[in-house]
């Protein structure tokens, strides 16, 4: 591993995700500041986690729907590391409806707060350091939810908040793409069913009966739920090997939006 000089802010970096874009940038000599809230019982093996990589990095925790308290953590950044290069949107609140079934209103302010002003409030603040870096790469982790919405086996994953507000992302991307150019690349991961989102390692999944978990593996086009290597992978090209895409959203998803209707064969034709 080369150090190389290089600073990314993983927002939700705790566990999951999060923690594996963070550990990823880390070995690979990035220096990284990643933020936690929720889950403290995770904290102890996030710190040593990323003590291992040998790579300097900061751990912040902050309520990033406090609005007020995200140019604080910006500067706290600034201070530690003097820039800024990377941002890596992945903080959202999703209600499952098979755990949470009909909103509350309590629900669906903290869904639109976390996944959408959240994100909006913490890009703001960084991009003049972004900007500055001369290299910046933002990326937004989304949902495949913004393009299926409630429906077909997913109906059990996504509501219709989480969707609207997956939708939201993008044309954030598309907005943060243009006021970033030409410095600053801004493009969207848009995520399907992963092992710790929506998947096998979260509560809601345990709620799911077997015929219902096998609907969704039947409607995925690869047959299986995504792992943290792919998303990994995904975020590295993103931010080291795409220097002309911005404004792009990448689906990651095992082709579940196609649905797994089988092609029928080639009718022989009447000619």
């Amino acid at each position: 591993m080369k150090p190389n000089h290089k600073v990314a802010l993983v927002l939700g970096g705790i566990k999951g995700i999060g923690k594996a874009i963070s550990i990823d940038l880390l070995s690979r000599g990035t220096r990284v500041a990643a933020t936690w809230h929720d889950w403290p019982e995770s904290l102890a093996a996030m710190q040593s986690d990323f003590a291992g990589t040998g790579t300097d990095h900061l751990i912040e925790r902050i309520d990033l729907l406090d609005t007020d308290a995200v140019p604080g953590l910006v500067q706290r950044i600034m201070d530690r590391f003097g820039r800024l290069d990377i941002l890596i949107n992945n903080i959202e609140r999703g209600g499952w409806p098979v755990v949470h079934g009909r909103y509350t209103r309590e629900q669906w302010d903290m869904e639109m707060a976390t996944t959408l002003r959240a994100k909006q409030w913490v890009f703001e603040t960084a991009l003049p350091y972004l900007r500055a870096s001369g290299d910046g790469a933002v990326v937004n982790i989304s949902s495949i939810a913004g393009i299926i919405g409630r429906s077909g086996p997913a109906s059990y994953l996504f509501n219709e908040g989480y969707a609207a507000a997956n939708r939201g992302i993008s044309l954030l991307t598309e907005t943060w793409a243009r006021l970033g150019a030409p410095h600053v690349r801004v493009n969207e991961l848009m995520l399907g069913v992963f092992e710790t989102r929506h998947g096998p390692e979260t509560r809601g999944w345990g709620l799911l009966s077997d015929r219902q978990r096998q609907a969704i593996a039947d409607h995925t086009l690869l047959a299986r739920t995504g792992r943290m290597e792919d998303v990994v992978r995904a975020i590295r090209f993103i931010v080291d090997d795409a220097p002309f895409m911005t404004g792009s959203v990448i689906r990651l998803d095992g082709g579940y939006p196609l649905g797994g209707e089988p092609v029928a064969p080639m009718p022989e034709g009447v000619d």
